[in-house]
């Protein structure tokens, strides 16, 4: 199992790798949309608290 994950692991990084450098561009959009995604979710989590609070 172990050796499992690291194949998979090692092809994720080499895929990711490959990704960059034949199109930096579309790569760079994909990590802009990570990123809005992580902070809408923090910005609902927070709203959430804070309705909690209240």
């Amino acid at each position: 199992m172990g050796q499992a994950k690291k194949i998979v692991l090692y092809g994720l990084a080499v895929f990711i790798l490959y990704t960059i450098i034949t199109s930096p561009d579309r790569a760079a959009d994909l990590v802009g949309v990570g990123f809005e995604g992580i902070s809408s979710a923090a910005q609902g989590v927070g709203q959430f608290m804070t309705s909690l609070v209240n």
